[in-house]
């Protein structure tokens, strides 16, 4: 999902423009962890809670969206073998959004449905908007027709619709925009924001990145193809579903078509693990192919709600179902895929003008590997208690989860803080 791979240097976006999104992010996400810990409860309530809003769209914006929109800014010229459009508007899609999300949090957390969360839903409109223009207008000029590209294009059309419907929900709190209520609305909001922007984005940019860290030769456009296909057409199908409120049981045949895209996209990195170059596997790329497994998670809990609990689902599996992909598949990859790329980007911006005069150190040697390791074990313990404790509303095991989630954000967050603040050795 990240740029940095040692390829097409030239093409790619200065570490300025790339840099402060990844720092925004670090920082949500050690932010989010503090509020989970803080919120527990929030897993035996209703959806629509407050803290739970804000909790979500910290970790939808704050720390995923954020991440994403710094990264494609870095790896959609290498995708497009062209250059960035525009990076005015880079700038102003992290200053647009970087101002707004406090706002959103801050009104959801509050529940201030004045102009505190109308602002924050406005900047956050811009934002996105401006990244939506330039992510169009460099595939545009690059005048070539690449399935990655489709992917990242389409994601962004789907971001925007996400941010905008997000929009009118949060003026129709106040004012009487919609139909309905806000309530109605938020599964549209939320699966336009997941299988759209989310899993549109990771599938799309994953099955080039995987491959080549793997150094793997393998690549297969037709099925690329037809899991573009099978997502939009299954998220299309949902909406129409949603809107025209057709019997449950036709909501099977959209989850059917979405699962599938997943399947395959499971398959083909399989297929590139198993043609690798490289036998050795390194940690980072470890856990970015875990995050494809748990992909999967959040998958089966809406075919439990939709099989098992149609009628009235349970909370906790709601909740369930939105952790498991926040908090699940969103968070490992991006906690791989940052030490695969965030070094070598770093490290570009301090050696490339010293690579050939004399030794340097790899990028790879910007982090710590320790800390590295620490991080990954604590999320990943910290994540399966979790879990558990929402499926079985136990506190204790809630608050020990949460508590290493904590641990692993603010691990995080240093290793990131030691790559930023690398300097070169003397000789």
């Amino acid at each position: 999902m990240f740029p940095g791979a040692p390829v097409n240097l030239q093409q790619t976006t200065s570490f300025k423009v790339v840099l402060p999104f990844y720092v925004y992010a670090a920082f949500s996400f050690f932010i989010a962890a503090i509020l989970l810990i803080s919120n527990t409860n929030i897993f035996n309530q209703h959806y629509f809670h407050p803290h739970t809003l804000a909790l979500t769209h910290l970790m939808a914006l704050g720390w995923g969206t954020m991440i994403i929109l710094g990264a494609s800014h870095q790896l959609l010229p290498v995708i497009i073998e062209g250059k960035l459009d525009s990076i005015p508007l880079a700038y102003l899609s992290f200053a647009f959004s970087g101002i707004g999300i406090p706002f959103l949090i801050i009104g959801f957390y509050i529940f201030h449905t004045g102009w505190v969360l109308q602002t924050g839903a406005v900047l956050v409109n811009i934002g996105v908007l401006c990244y939506l223009l330039n992510v169009l207008s460099s595939i545009y000029e690059s005048k070539k027709s690449i399935i990655h590209a489709w992917f990242i294009g389409f994601a962004a059309l789907w971001l925007f619709s996400t941010t905008f419907l997000g929009l009118l929900l949060v003026f129709n709190l106040t004012h009487k925009l919609l139909p309905s209520d806000s309530l109605e609305y938020l599964t549209l909001h939320a699966h336009f924001g997941i299988i759209g922007w989310f899993l549109m984005l990771v599938i799309g940019v994953g099955s080039r990145l995987i491959p080549m860290f793997l150094i793997s030769k393998y690549t297969n456009n037709k099925i690329l193809w037809w899991i573009f296909s099978l997502l939009n057409i299954g998220l299309i199908l949902f909406i129409l579903i949603k809107i025209y409120a057709l019997p449950f049981t036709f909501y099977y045949l959209p989850v059917f078509l979405i699962l599938t895209g997943v399947g395959m996209f499971g398959w083909y990195c399989r297929k590139a693990y198993t043609v690798r170059i490289r036998k050795g596997v390194d940690e980072q790329m470890k856990i970015s192919l875990i995050s494809v497994g748990q992909m999967l998670l959040p998958i089966f809990v809406l075919v439990v709600v939709l099989l098992l609990v149609p009628s009235q689902p349970s909370l906790n599996l709601i909740m369930l179902y939105g952790f498991c992909v926040f908090f699940g598949w969103l968070t490992a990859i991006i906690l791989g895929m940052t030490f695969k790329t965030l070094p070598f980007i770093v490290w570009n911006k301090v050696y490339h003008k010293k690579a050939y005069a004399g030794k340097t150190p790899a990028p790879k040697e910007l982090f710590n590997e320790k800390i590295f390791t620490a991080m990954m074990h604590s999320y990943l313990t910290g994540f399966v208690l979790f879990i558990m404790g929402v499926i079985f509303l136990h506190s204790y095991l809630l608050q020990a989860g949460a508590v290493l989630i904590l641990v692993s954000s603010a691990l995080y967050l240093t290793n990131i803080v030691i790559i930023l603040l690398h300097k070169p050795s003397k000789q």
